[in-house]
């Protein structure tokens, strides 16, 4: 595990902490090829410079996001706008943390990927890449 993602999983309270350590063994483990860093105050799992997907606590609990996660047919993950296609869901608790579906999504945010490396120089335009 990336260190500064291990001292930031050390910053949360116990139950939140459990949560931050499973996530990111996940991440680790389903995205061998991915950068792992603290980007923006969390953590984020990159493919070629391309966030993928990442974490924080949020006052709901410990929000788990796939930047492309609103095309992934996905009915548990919580899609909030229409501009990006980012889509989450919260835990509060690690019992909620169901190891299938973690799996299944991190396999397609592989697949399924929106260019937000290049947002900028599309002026928020995003384009599918895979």
């Amino acid at each position: 595990m990336n260190a500064d993602i291990s001292k930031y999983n050390k910053t949360q309270n116990p139950s939140d902490k459990q949560i931050c350590e499973i996530l990111a063994n996940a991440a680790d483990q389903e995205l061998p090829e991915a950068e792992s860093k603290i980007w923006h105050a969390h953590p984020v799992w990159f493919i070629d410079g391309n966030p993928i997907v990442g974490y924080s606590k949020q006052k709901a609990g410990i929000r788990l996001m796939f930047w492309s996660g609103a095309d992934f047919g996905e009915d548990l993950l919580l899609i909030r706008g229409s501009k990006f296609k980012d889509a989450s869901i919260f835990y509060t608790q690690v019992e909620q943390i169901n190891a299938i579906d973690l799996k299944r999504w991190l396999k397609k945010s592989k697949e399924i990927q929106w260019d937000y490396k290049n947002i900028v120089k599309r002026k928020g335009q995003l384009v599918r890449l895979k």
